[in-house]
């Protein structure tokens, strides 16, 4: 699908450049194409449509459904959602990857305006009316908001704070920043299809992070890509720790290639975790060593001030949580180990990724075979 999605980018830039201008000037909002990549998503996929169906938009409006081969139901849910609404459709996805999903679902739309949509999330009201007329207003590519995410089970509400929590993820614009303003990158994104063709589409071979590195060639084409506070998708984490940890692993490793192709542009915070993961293993090896007697008396200067500065990192993971809203006590006696889980697998993935590669690893926390 990228190949075919190539060859716009020969389109000249003039296409894109006046196209909020043209649009805004019209008296209707454009018509929206709805995108969603599924993949074994039975517990999530209804809610997710429903909240996209719910939208009050005032222009003509559909959602294609980008099947990737499910294992738990998934496609009957979708196939029943289809026939119960004509605006509802289905295109395959046999490569199973988001990228390639959403380039599929993006060529099948027939509308100018595209709103990535995540199977695991669900739009706030009046999100589409909002975000499109934040297209028009800001001249922008791509507009986005803010991820609030939420859970139902005590784990996965455990999860959904820790997101929620800079602490969590880094504190990204798109977990809470209050204004209005340029930004590298936007959660999901609601986009003009030209300049989607402009771009050449998602890069297929980028299996995570692929809204970055999309919204990258975006900026480089000159366009501006426009974060709204007011718009907010609700998104349903992980909900066991197990498949926390491996949808983080798989991040970290494709964000370490992302990091390697394009060193200038990524802060050294992307580094941190994979230096703690490094100061932890270290720090337990040199604490075993001090057991053999003729390497205590040096080691002993090297492990008690790491140890101290381990204990001070988990004391600041168990404050972090005290301080998490809506959790009860139980809740927030596992928030350390959802923070940890976070950091630790994102930090091993970004290390077996930057030395490594990204050889076949996906992100397996959705996938029973």
């Amino acid at each position: 699908m990228l190949s075919l999605a190539l060859r716009f980018t020969a389109i000249p830039k003039l296409i894109c450049e006046d196209i909020g201008v043209q649009q805004s000037s019209s008296s209707s909002l454009p018509s929206v194409s709805y995108v969603m990549p599924v993949l074994n998503e039975a517990d999530y996929l209804a809610s997710a449509v429903n909240a996209v169906l719910a939208q009050r938009y005032p222009a003509a409006t559909e959602l294609i459904l980008a099947l990737a081969h499910s294992t738990d139901g998934t496609a009957e849910i979708a196939e029943a959602l289809a026939a119960a609404d004509p605006r509802v459709r289905i295109v395959a996805n046999p490569a199973r990857d988001i990228s390639a999903g959403l380039n599929t679902a993006i060529a099948a739309a027939i509308h100018p305006v595209i709103v990535r949509v995540d199977a695991h999330s669900e739009l706030s009201d009046n999100y589409t009316e909002t975000a499109v007329r934040s297209l028009l207003s800001s001249g922008a590519a791509n507009v986005g908001g803010i991820m609030q995410a939420r859970g139902k089970t005590p784990v996965q509400r455990v999860i959904a704070a820790c997101y929620n929590s800079p602490a969590g993820l880094g504190g990204g614009a798109y977990h809470g920043a209050e204004k209005a303003h340029p930004a590298d990158s936007a959660y999901l994104g609601v986009f003009w299809r030209d300049a989607w063709q402009l771009v050449g589409g998602f890069d297929e071979t980028v299996r995570r992070g692929e809204d970055w590195e999309f919204n990258l060639r975006i900026r480089l084409a000159g366009k501006t890509v426009w974060f709204n506070p007011d718009l907010r998708v609700f998104y349903s984490p992980r909900s066991s720790f197990a498949a926390l940890a491996k949808q983080f692993f798989a991040t970290g490793v494709w964000r370490a290639m992302l990091v390697k192709r394009h060193p200038k542009l990524h802060p050294l915070r992307y580094f941190v975790p994979g230096l703690l993961v490094l100061f932890l293993a270290l720090t337990a090896l040199v604490i075993a060593l001090t057991a053999i007697p003729a390497l205590t008396p040096v080691l002993v200067w090297v492990s008690v001030p790491a140890l101290l500065i381990c204990l001070l990192y988990f004391a600041a993971l168990t404050l972090t949580a005290c301080r998490l809203p809506g959790l009860s006590l139980r809740e927030r006696l596992l928030a350390p180990f959802s923070f940890l889980t976070m950091h630790t697998a994102w930090g091993l993935g970004f290390l077996r990724g930057f030395c490594f590669g990204t050889g076949d690893t996906v992100d397996r926390s959705r996938l029973s075979v």
